[in-house]
């Protein structure tokens, strides 16, 4: 390794492939990707509270020193775990409307399924960028769709963090509402009457008055998706900055045009103003003379009368 390359974690190399092999224990029959594949199953049956590496290393049959000759710490085995449960990003659909925002979309969706199937993985602390390939896929693919855009790369992925947090909302949401039915056994349409049901005799007029009539107009039974609305006017947004991209890029060439001649304008209205300013002060100053000889008029016709009447 270069002394300018970084050092890297275990968990990191063992997700890009890079790590050495352990020298010892049972290879044939162990091996790191086993080892993950268990634990995903186990966080998917039975939560990530239940993943240690004892439980896994029992799930596979052998003891947790064998576990550790492959992954040595409990954290590296969460990061693979999670590098495992996202996978790769989907395929760009050739049936799809063409254009940045309908494969966004697509992304948005797959990471909400995601959540979904593995909900284990909202439980994971995010302690920085996971720097691993699938992460790096998703990230890619979102920056690939948007690199027609005007937008620049600091904009463009701002828009990738847009997609995945709102990803990651509507996931938490819908994980739980999945988990809710799975351990109660109630169906989707038990779930939303009992919460219209509880909306109803619980929010007044008096002191909700703005909740109380959505409830009125039926939001809490509606089979409407309030996440996907809020990306799609998330998109709106990004589609309104990027045309005033685009219709300021198409303005400059025409702008350069003018900016000799608005300096001439503004220089010949300044110059007006000057002039105008100077009769103003003429006038001023004509008027201040016309009130000073005045004055001295009045004052010697008073001097005159003094000297007749004395």
């Amino acid at each position: 390794m270069a002394a300018d390359e970084p050092d890297l974690p275990r968990g990191i190399a063992l997700a890009w492939g890079v790590a050495a092999d352990p020298q010892r224990g049972p290879k044939r029959e162990m091996s790191v990707e086993r080892i993950v594949d268990a634990a995903v199953e186990l966080a998917d049956a039975e939560g990530l509270a239940a993943v240690s590496m004892a439980a896994v290393a029992s799930r596979l049959g052998y003891t947790p020193m064998s576990l550790y000759r492959y992954v040595s710490a409990k954290d590296d085995l969460l990061l693979l775990m999670q590098e495992e449960a996202i996978g790769l990003p989907p395929e760009l659909d050739p049936d799809a409307e063409p254009g940045w925002r309908a494969r966004l979309a697509q992304l948005y969706r797959a990471q909400v399924a995601g959540f979904v199937a593995h909900p284990w993985m909202l439980s994971i602390p995010i302690q920085g960028s996971p720097v691993t390939p699938n992460s790096s896929a998703w990230l890619d693919a979102a920056l690939e769709a948007l690199a027609s855009t005007p937008l620049s790369h600091e904009e463009r992925v701002a828009v990738s963090l847009l997609i995945s947090g709102q990803a990651r909302f509507a996931g938490t949401v819908l994980a739980g509402y999945a988990d809710r039915m799975r351990t109660s056994g109630q169906s989707p349409d038990d779930v939303t009457a009992e919460e219209v049901a509880l909306y109803d005799s619980l929010v007044t007029a008096d002191e909700y008055p703005a909740l109380r009539e959505a409830i009125e107009a039926g939001v809490f039974a509606s089979e409407a998706d309030p996440f996907a609305f809020g990306m799609e006017r998330g998109f709106d947004g990004v589609a309104a900055y990027i045309a005033a991209l685009e219709a300021g890029a198409a303005r400059t060439e025409a702008a350069e045009r003018v900016e000799t001649e608005d300096a001439a304008l503004l220089a010949d209205r300044r110059y007006r103003e000057a002039q105008r300013a100077v009769r103003v002060a003429q006038k001023a100053l004509r008027d201040a003379r016309k009130a000073e000889r005045l004055v001295r008029r009045e004052a010697a016709e008073r001097i005159a009368r003094s000297r007749r009447d004395s």
